[in-house]
């Protein structure tokens, strides 16, 4: 029997998960989630839950779905730990330094690979599940052929989401949100760019939409299909959704799954009227619909893209046309039951008047509202109503949002149920929490004689098509590394093309996305590479390692979606029979050489120039979408290339560290690469980057990404924050002290003047 898995982003919606007939839920704590925007579980309330879940008989699982900096490995080790302590049913993890921890030190502990980790294929779900995986949750991007092919290939336990939000980008794959500031997906912070609004420059002039905002998946009609293939867990997505939206998913799918083998029409069409008060974005099928790859990636795109959509959720109320003051009750009451990081400006409550809405919310109903800049959104539950003798309404709504912001409907009063409280009214007795464990040292595998002669030092240089390679070997780079697509493919086994440099100078790069539909194919065609004298590879996906490892002769390079933010990541790879890195892209200077001591530089390729691809989708685009050219609100320029490979969008604005190769040298790290993939090089362009690392000056105009500065992080701002105020009060207290002092030598010198006096 299929497990019907719930997320749980609160108390709330984990009453109502439960509530409804989810037979596990899933949550996050405050650290290491792919969701740090929820509200998330505390520590005697995550202790607390296992406990009563477990003794309804249900499961709980737990995500440390995020990649991990070196850093933070000694706090993972602790967290992991006490998850052992506390024993809920699984982990879901995207990070290799998770199941490389568990292995040494939690054997036990179920570890489940995250959709984040970017499983697409037999191939990846076989690999980890020789590592100890028990459950993979499949990338999203599949159709109902390829789950099949998949189930049919493994024993392993697979989990599929069914229902709520889709990411455009492939699974895992997203850098969009970090190039913007640091707030990587990968590490919980995403801001959504997927759902911006941008300006696009067609041939008829400038348009704009949100042209990159996938509708929500759907597959309730499908659960009958994927029940009998015999698929382990249906996950609906929703951590960040209210409890309303979480017991009125589930009871539909509960009900489609407990009832579709006595009347599947009959079932379906009954959970498809359950979920008719879901107000969220269009639904779609996504890839489904799909027999073959080659229709799925010619049309999906019109299943899932709608750029009239807003990027939010609900049913259009309006905009706000006038505001006023709230009473200061309101106020009160607000600030009085507000989480503790809620930010002060949503707290200054203010009353709001729409316009062009379809219904007039009530007290209970909850709404969300959007800026018209498009630079924030936040959700929010009306406690009060003024009805005037007009009869406009005044609604609360949170400070912050100005007139002309648009207000949507996500849940109504009556929608609302009252569930049986999941935890127990006393936590007292909860009270474990992560010790103060360290975490032994760790040291990457030392250098041994004549390992590395595939990895050489020097300039290597990434194309992706054979032309391009004529090209850049004026650089005289001492390996080109070729991106395997449908041109480069063909051209290099049919040979085509008589390249200038020996097999041994060129490496040839593994598309990061391998889906089920083309893993036979890509294995044959590197059957016939090897065979045709090709030896070293980058490795990009998990299921690259499965159809690499082992063969004679055969060297692997871990390329920057093997994501190596750790030593213990990397220490996971190495135990793959990987032996070099490729740095990933969102990385900082200062996390890099924290993870690859000196004596391992020599293992690291680092990128120096890219236009590292943000967006990576497997579909074209749809035929309106004409356009090469698209800008953010902030004027930002961005570029997107749609091909029978997929689409891809790439910032205008190159990542450029061409001027720090002397610095990266003298560090040790002696490999540097400059990735021209999916974009045509010109002699021009090879000629001015070049000349930026002989002469150490920085390009004009190019990004650091998070070189510098590294991810954005929470705690740090609050930490900076709080050493800031720190400093602040350290100066009022020294000019205090100057004060004070300057007082008892002025008072020093009075009584020496006026001895006389009789002191007070």
């Amino acid at each position: 029997m299929s497990e019907l898995l719930a997320p749980a982003g609160n108390i709330e919606s984990l009453d109502a998960a439960i509530g409804e007939g989810a037979d596990a839920v899933y949550l996050g704590l405050k650290s290491f989630n792919a969701r740090l925007r929820t509200s998330n579980f505390a520590w005697n309330q995550f202790e607390a839950a296992v406990d009563a879940v477990h003794r309804q008989g249900k499961k709980i699982y737990v995500t440390v779905n995020t990649v991990c900096e070196e850093s933070e490995t000694e706090r993972l080790y602790r967290f992991l730990s006490y998850l052992n302590n506390v024993k809920p049913d699984g982990l879901i993890v995207q990070d290799f330094a998770i199941i490389r921890m568990a292995q040494q030190f939690f054997p036990e502990m179920e570890l489940h690979a995250s959709t984040q980790m970017n499983i697409a294929s037999a191939a990846g779900v076989n690999l980890l599940s020789r590592e100890g995986v028990k459950r993979v949750v499949l990338a999203r991007e599949l159709g109902l052929e390829e789950i099949k092919k998949i189930k049919d290939s493994t024993k392993t336990q697979l989990e599929i989401f069914v229902h709520g939000a889709l990411c455009v980008s492939e699974s895992g794959l997203c850098l969009f949100s970090s190039f913007l500031g640091g707030k990587s997906a990968n590490r919980g912070m995403c801001t959504q760019a997927c759902r911006r609004f941008y300006t696009a420059e067609l041939p008829d002039g400038v348009e704009q939409g949100y042209y990159f905002s996938p509708c929500d998946l759907e597959l309730i009609n499908r659960i009958p299909d994927l029940m009998e293939i015999g698929i382990d867990s249906f996950k609906i997505e929703g951590r960040m959704k209210s409890a309303e939206y979480v017991g009125a998913v589930v009871s539909a799918y509960r009900y489609v799954m407990d009832h579709w083998k006595e009347d599947k029409k009959g079932a379906v069409v009954a959970g498809k009227r359950m979920l008719s008060s879901d107000f969220a974005r269009t639904k779609t099928s996504y890839w489904y619909n799909f027999k073959t790859q080659e229709d799925g990636i010619e049309k999906a795109g019109d299943e899932i893209l709608n750029p009239d959509q807003a990027g939010g959720t609900g049913i259009y109320l309006g905009t706000i046309t006038s505001l006023k003051a709230a009473p200061d009750e309101l106020i009160e009451d607000a600030k009085k039951n507000a989480s503790s990081d809620t930010p002060p400006e949503q707290l200054q409550i203010q009353m709001a008047q729409f316009s062009g809405e379809s219904y007039d919310p009530d007290p209970g109903d909850s709404i969300r509202l959007h800026r018209k800049d498009d630079s924030g959104r936040v959700s929010h539950k009306v406690r009060s109503v003024e009805i005037p003798e007009s009869g406009k309404r005044w609604i609360d709504i949170p400070g912050g949002f100005h007139t002309g912001d648009s207000v949507y409907l996500l849940q109504t009063k009556s929608m609302s149920k009252h569930y049986p409280r999941v935890l127990p009214n006393d936590l007292s007795r909860y009270r474990r929490q992560p010790a103060d464990e360290k975490l032994p040292v760790l040291d990457l595998t030392p250098v041994k004689k004549n390992e590395l002669t595939y990895f050489p030092e020097g300039l290597y240089v990434q194309v992706s098509t054979l032309s391009d390679v004529f090209i850049v070997q004026a650089a005289h780079p001492v390996r080109v590394i070729i991106e395997l697509n449908h041109e480069t493919g063909v051209g290099l086994l049919q040979h085509n093309t008589v390249l200038p440099l020996s097999k041994k100078q060129l490496i040839i790069s593994l598309d990061p996305y391998c889906p089920a539909a083309s893993e036979d194919l890509l294995r044959g065609t590197i059957d016939d590479l090897i065979a045709d004298g090709f030896t070293t590879f980058v490795a990009n996906n998990t299921a690259h390692i499965e159809m690499l490892r082992g063969r004679t002769g055969v060297n692997m390079i871990a390329g920057p979606y093997l994501y190596t933010f750790n030593r213990w990541a990397v220490s996971w790879l190495e135990n793959q029979g990987l032996g070099a890195f490729v740095m990933p892209y969102e990385n900082s200077r200062k996390n890099l050489e924290s993870t690859f001591e000196q004596p391992v530089r020599s293992r690291v390729l680092i990128p120096v120039f890219a236009y590292p691809a943000l967006f990576r989708m497997r579909f074209k685009l749809p035929d309106e979408y004409d356009f090469t050219y698209f800008k953010d609100k902030e004027g930002g320029t961005f570029k997107v290339n749609s091909t029978v490979d997929g689409s891809f969008v790439m910032p205008e604005t190159a990542f450029a560290i061409t001027d720090k190769t002397d610095l990266l040298y003298n560090s040790g790290f002696r490999r540097l690469l400059l990735d021209f993939s999916k974009t045509k090089v010109t002699k021009g362009q090879l000629r001015e980057v070049t000349n930026s690392i002989v002469k150490r000056a920085a390009l004009p105009g190019v990004s650091r990404f998070n070189w510098k500065e590294g991810f954005y992080s929470p705690q740090q701002v609050e930490e900076y924050k709080a050493g800031n105020e720190r400093a602040a009060a350290a100066r009022i207290a020294g000019n205090d002290a100057g004060v004070f002092h300057k007082k008892t030598e002025n008072s020093r010198k009075g009584s020496t003047r006026g001895s006389r006096k009789r002191p007070r």
